[in-house]
């Protein structure tokens, strides 16, 4: 291994996706020096960037805006918050228009008006222009260097982050006088698109740190794709009739509501759809949307118009579900001095309540709140400044294990997953399924802890990965069983009702001795709606 690289900076941002660049951004605008260093290739890597996405861009016009807020509420089980979806439509209409100018993406023009039409991006585009807007301002960017734990002063508050670049086989030490966690959601390595670098790795930063996490219940997302397939694009299926393996049609079943009757139909039987419902102009857009969608279909031979194909249901966990690290004021700011987050890394709560999926409201998310966090965390480095003084790394389980090494990161993988991925246990909710699975999580952690470790830069990557993975499960299978209601993407089957006396968020929080407490809605006058 080579020497280890050690500097500093004014903000320091983890994450290479749309959130962490458009941090970049505004912390650079806002006077700061800004190094942000990627667990892959910022530009490449991460959900969105291999996919076509829709994004909540709504004119600034009051009906307009009035349905757009109200288009999810219900769905959400009435937990969104009205201020946060007003700042988020705000924020996205001007950043999607600046992306058209300053950015230089290339929107399609309505032939009817010659007007732009930037209601959704192109993923692989999108993230290319935004990494040359980064390099055009001066944002240093340094790619395959997975972050692998916080550091603190000796008052607690976050001064930068320690990691591992693979290209350059080194350690680095970053001090800054903020950091922002941008390191996208968790989808327990699933193999969804693009979501190999989800792992729940900022979750786990920020819990050491002592961050208060909350929505943690609504984090059991499932995509619908072909049997086989990795490529996620569930909003296509609303165009689709799903089928029972002898042909009868599942008259419940859907994209949005009715996933449930396909994931309890997959227990018994195959599944199949077919997008029978698209006329041919749609067709059309839907090709243009996401050719990558298509491509699987087009090497078999398959027309998923007029044929039917095989489904499955993959894990998403955080990524497209809502759950996340907690913000607590405007900047994005965490309950940790020096700390702030944005998107799939935080909570969506705040504008999807406890339903949230792929594109639209978390693209918009995305870009707001790495917009706000970005921002916030410049005017705090550039008050508080950068650090003199002593700080240490607060990694544990992964990096510092309490024994010699007894467990690998394989094993420890395979194991979450076991309990994470089935959608028996983590979709189609029961209290007696919940229970045993989160004490072999909890199981899994105490081994963990006492004997997963590695010695090399990558071995260290992994291990991390396997605790992030464990820890995010362990949050969410708590947050699950303390709300004995069904709201939002958490259904119970043993608890079906919505109760009026559970219409509150869920803070949670901790490692060793996880915790999960009540927490007040803002929009407490909709609890009698719900």
């Amino acid at each position: 291994m080579n020497d280890p690289w050690h500097t500093s900076t004014d903000v320091l941002i983890l994450g290479g996706g749309p959130a962490a660049s458009w941090a970049a951004i505004h912390a650079r605008e806002a006077g700061a020096e800004v190094i942000l260093v990627d667990k892959g290739y910022c530009g490449t890597s991460g959900a969105t960037a291999p996919s076509g996405t829709g994004v909540w861009y709504v004119a600034p016009e009051a009906t307009a805006r009035a349905n757009a807020k109200a288009s999810r509420e219900a769905l959400g089980g009435y937990l969104a918050d009205h201020y946060w979806m007003d700042r988020v439509l705000d924020q996205t209409y001007a950043n999607m228009n600046r992306l058209a100018v300053e950015g230089r993406y290339p929107f399609p023009v309505d032939p009817a008006t010659g007007e732009q039409m930037r209601t959704g991006v192109q993923g692989p585009e999108y993230m290319r222009r935004m990494r040359a807007w980064l390099t055009r301002l001066g944002v240093q960017v340094h790619d395959h260097s997975p972050a692998l734990e916080l550091l603190v002063d000796e008052s607690g508050a976050v001064r930068g982050a320690a990691g591992y670049q693979r290209q350059l086989d080194r350690d680095y030490r970053i001090t800054a006088g903020a950091v922002v966690l941008a390191t996208g959601g968790c989808a327990f390595l699933s193999r969804a698109l693009g979501t190999n670098v989800d792992t729940g790795d900022g979750a786990l930063m920020a819990a050491e740190a002592g961050a208060r996490f909350s929505g943690m219940e609504f984090s059991n997302a499932y995509a619908i794709v072909p049997k086989g397939s990795t490529i996620t694009k569930t909003a296509y299926y609303g165009y689709a009739t799903f089928f029972g393996e002898d042909g009868r049609v599942l008259e419940e079943a859907g994209s949005t509501r009715g996933r449930s009757v396909i994931a309890r139909t997959l227990a018994q039987e195959k599944v199949f759809a077919q997008l029978d419902r698209a006329d041919e102009t749609v067709q059309a857009q839907m090709r243009v949307g996401q050719p990558n969608f298509f491509l699987q279909f087009d090497r078999r031979g398959i027309n998923p118009f007029t044929d039917r194909f095989e489904i499955d249901l993959l894990a998403e966990g955080t990524v497209r579900g809502t759950g996340g690290i907690d913000v607590v004021d405007d900047d994005c700011a965490t309950t940790v001095p020096g700390l702030y987050v944005a998107g799939d890394a935080a909570t969506r709560e705040r504008i999807c309540g406890g339903f949230t999926g792929g594109g639209s409201h978390n693209a918009a998310w995305a870009m707001s709140s790495g917009s706000w966090a970005g921002a916030g965390a410049a005017a705090h480095a550039l008050t508080a400044g950068r650090t003199d003084g002593a700080v240490h790394g607060i990694g544990g389980v992964g990096l510092r294990p309490n024994n010699s090494a007894s467990v690998t990161a394989a094993e420890v993988v395979a194991a979450a997953q076991d309990e994470l991925i089935p959608f028996e246990k983590n979709f189609l909710r029961h209290g007696d399924r919940l229970r045993p699975a989160l004490a072999r999580l909890d199981e899994l952690w105490d081994a963990a802890s006492a004997g997963l470790g590695g010695v090399s830069g990558e071995d260290r990557v992994r291990s991390r990965q396997a605790a992030a993975i464990t820890a995010v499960g362990r949050l969410m299978y708590r947050s699950a069983l303390a709300r004995t209601e069904t709201r939002g993407m958490s259904k119970r089957a043993d608890h079906p009702g919505l109760d009026p006396a559970q219409h509150h968020h869920l803070h949670s929080g901790g490692l060793d001795e996880p915790w999960v407490d009540p927490a007040s809605t803002r929009n407490s006058g909709l609890a009698v709606a719900s």
